[in-house]
């Protein structure tokens, strides 16, 4: 091998290997942010979106808004923002069923807002900043599966919104080790597409 060749091959592997430390480390600040449980008092408390069937949250979403149900009624927020499109056929966005799920479980009107738009994360947590900056608000707790957390909050940042994160430790999304390490490469592939591209990547619930 020539000297050139020596080189470029040892170029070649430090690349490759700052890539692996690149995926390793943030799968693992993915993890972290996972296990964390912030609450402090904030403008509102914000629902990703999930499926919905027929106005009916799916249990993914059912977990999520239970946990952002238990964190209005300690008094993180005083409101709680559902949020989240429909898809084509649909008759209810995410962010009706949430808000409808909320006022059934006992949050006053004044205390709800819904957000019908987003066919994922980023595009919810735009409409989410634009919302937060007609009202002057500016904090926010954010609701969702652990995994997601991470690139939620980066969104959110993004979208002009201070923000940290209360996930839902229930919910299909936790329920086995496999499953929480399929999410987390999910997570680690959609978070790093993000910070590269800017754009946002659809998939399994809690990926787009």
């Amino acid at each position: 091998m020539t000297r050139v060749g020596a080189l470029a091959s040892r170029v070649f592997g430090a690349l490759v290997l700052a890539a692996l430390l690149l995926v390793a480390s943030t799968a693992a600040a993915i993890w972290w942010t996972a296990r964390q449980d912030a609450r402090p008092q904030s403008d509102a408390i914000v629902v990703l979106g999930s499926a919905q069937y027929n106005g009916v949250p799916s249990s993914i979403f059912e977990a999520r808004l239970e946990h952002a149900l238990s964190l209005w009624e300690d008094g993180v927020a005083p409101v709680v923002v559902t949020v989240g499109g429909k898809a084509a056929g649909d008759q209810f966005t995410e962010a009706e069923a949430g808000r409808d799920y909320l006022a059934g479980a006992g949050i006053p009107g004044e205390s709800l807002l819904a957000v019908p738009e987003g066919v994922d994360t980023l595009e919810s947590m735009r409409a989410v900043g634009t919302a937060f900056a007609e009202r002057g608000w500016s904090d926010a707790v954010l609701v969702t599966d652990p995994w997601h957390a991470m690139r939620a909050e980066r969104m959110a940042e993004d979208a002009g919104i201070s923000a940290e994160s209360s996930p839902t430790r229930q919910g299909p999304a936790v329920q086995t080790r496999t499953t929480q390490f399929r999410y987390i490469l999910r997570e680690t592939a959609a978070y790093l597409l993000y910070r590269v591209t800017g754009e946002s990547v659809a998939g399994a619930p809690g990926i787009g």
